[in-house]
């Protein structure tokens, strides 16, 4: 995505950890300091839980400052048809994940057609080299850093050494153009090592909903620099 950040980290700011009772006035509080509002679907299938719908989804890319990018966490029978359903929200960018197999490689070619950037996900338990078959035409890669679907969790001792491994792999390929996402485990404590690691963007959630002075948070994650 050429209008992102090149020179400091990426911040996707989650909306699973807004206050869903006041979710106009906690976007409108992130909205200066976002680059991209990371939405979650999930079927309650593939994850514990359900999670957004695209009605709600359209309307946040309505008033939204910044390109919503939803991650679509759904398994590989409704991969297509919730993908193609998230691409009408005005959604610029979709997320599938490698575990649905082909029905994912149909899904990111829908999307591609119907003019949505695509990216990929893997969970905690799928090999990084899974991602391979997707890599065509995909703008960003996204590790998930705890079990997928659960909140709060701390960053995974595996999150680390996975984006060390992706970001080898996508420059034996010469694919340095994705951009490596890392999602879940995001503290205070763990960015500067995800980053060290080779992230371009964080996926935010407390550390961005909770903070007290969300100008010094965003201060000091810009701060921080870019991946080498």
């Amino acid at each position: 995505m050429p209008d992102l950040p090149k020179d400091r980290l990426i911040a996707e700011i989650s909306v699973w950890s807004a206050d869903l009772l006041n979710l106009e006035r906690d976007l409108g509080r992130i909205g200066p300091y976002a680059d991209m509002l990371h939405i979650d679907v999930a079927d309650a299938r593939f994850t514990p839980d359900f999670l957004f719908f695209p009605d709600l989804v359209a309307r946040l890319a309505e008033v939204s400052p910044c390109p919503v990018h939803v991650h679509l966490m759904v398994q590989a029978d409704m991969v297509l048809r919730q993908a193609l359903r998230f691409a009408e929200t005005g959604a610029r960018m979709v997320t599938i994940h490698a575990e649905t197999g082909d029905a994912g490689l149909d899904a990111l070619a829908a999307l591609r057609e119907a003019g949505c950037e695509t990216g990929v996900a893997l969970t905690l338990d799928t090999e990084v080299d899974r991602v391979l078959p997707y890599l065509p035409g995909i703008s960003m890669l996204t590790l998930m850093g705890t079990r997928i679907g659960i909140k709060g969790a701390g960053l995974d001792p595996l999150a680390l050494g996975r984006i060390r491994e992706a970001r080898a792999m996508l420059g034996d390929m010469g694919r340095e153009d994705v951009l490596i996402a890392a999602d879940g485990g995001i503290r205070e404590t763990t960015v500067p090592d995800l980053l060290a690691a080779g992230a371009h963007s964080v996926v935010l959630g407390s550390l961005a909903f909770g903070a007290p002075d969300l100008k010094a948070r965003f201060d000091w994650l810009r701060n921080l620099g870019a991946p080498a």
